[in-house]
């Protein structure tokens, strides 16, 4: 399920590029259109958990949707701002951070194992795109936005590890999905001269965005980090760029450089490593809650 919710996420970039809205305004659009569409099972849900949903729950989404908001804005625009590759490169390093996030935040420790195939993935994310990875006064700008863009989404990924307390997904996601589409709007209505209707083409977009990367693609990762560990959920997203490369030579006729296979099969050898951890560390606490033999 991870899997494909990292492959829906990988659509994004590929309708992104076809748009012409504002970026802002485009993302506000993309969420505040998930949440509508959402509205009838945040209801439904809000009805059923009655008793277990408060006030409390409804006002924990602001700081997750604060982090998806203006890490939708920065992405767009560091990557406007610099190169493609460092743009590339520096948002795939969340595995990086993710271990220090999860510990400070939840306690949740990494495990050699982990580091070792967190290691492989991102050597193989590294040797894709270190060739055309360029520093320089233009684009550090554009570098430092992206830097803080992968920070906003790594912390955003951490807080659905602790909306476990919430009886269900949906009245975490909902909440969450609205706020950010408000942030985005208010942020777009700061950048835009104008607000006009989009186009039919663009609506097309729209919807598209809504459905296939947020609410699937997001809604998986936010599932996946409520019952998986966190840096699993972080090493597989890498598979992004995976599927947005075979994605763009089907839709665009883009040929990927013969580094992009080598690069494929770390990413894959170090996402097998890292599963591999996942079982071991649950065959062990199972073995741990096991009552002893007499």
């Amino acid at each position: 399920m991870l899997l494909v919710g990292v492959a829906c996420c990988a659509t994004s970039v590929l309708m992104i590029k076809v748009s012409h809205l504002h970026p802002a305004l485009l993302c506000a659009y993309r969420l505040l259109l998930s949440a509508a569409l959402l509205a009838p099972v945040y209801a439904h849900n809000a009805r059923k958990y009655r008793g277990e949903y408060s006030g409390a729950n409804l006002r924990f989404p602001l700081l997750p949707a604060t982090m998806l908001a203006f890490h939708f804005v920065t992405w767009t625009q560091g990557a406007q701002w610099t190169h493609a590759a460092n743009a590339t490169l520096i948002v795939n390093m969340v595995p990086v951070v993710m271990p220090f996030l999860l510990f400070f935040s939840v306690g949740e420790r990494v495990t050699k194992l982990e580091v070792l195939g967190t290691v492989i993935a991102l050597s193989g994310a590294v040797w894709l795109t270190a060739s055309d990875f360029w520093v320089s006064r233009q684009t550090l700008l554009g570098d430092v936005t992206c830097f803080v863009s992968m920070l906003l989404f790594s912390v955003y990924l951490v807080q659905a590890r602790r909306s476990r307390n919430f009886p269900n997904l949906w009245l975490y996601l909902v909440p969450l999905y609205a706020m950010a589409g408000v942030i985005c709007l208010v942020v777009a209505l700061l950048m835009v001269r104008r607000l006009s209707l989009p186009s039919p083409r663009e609506y097309l977009i729209i919807v598209g965005l809504a459905v296939v990367p947020t609410i699937l693609g997001h809604s998986i990762l936010n599932h996946a980090m409520r019952y998986l560990r966190g840096q699993i959920v972080s090493v597989l997203n890498l598979f992004q760029f995976l599927f947005a490369g075979v994605l763009a030579y089907l839709l665009f006729g883009e040929t990927p450089r013969p580094v992009f296979y080598a690069a494929g099969a770390l990413v894959v050898g170090g996402a097998v490593v890292v599963i591999h951890a996942l079982a071991a560390t649950e065959e062990g606490e199972r073995a741990g809650s096991a009552p002893p033999e007499t």
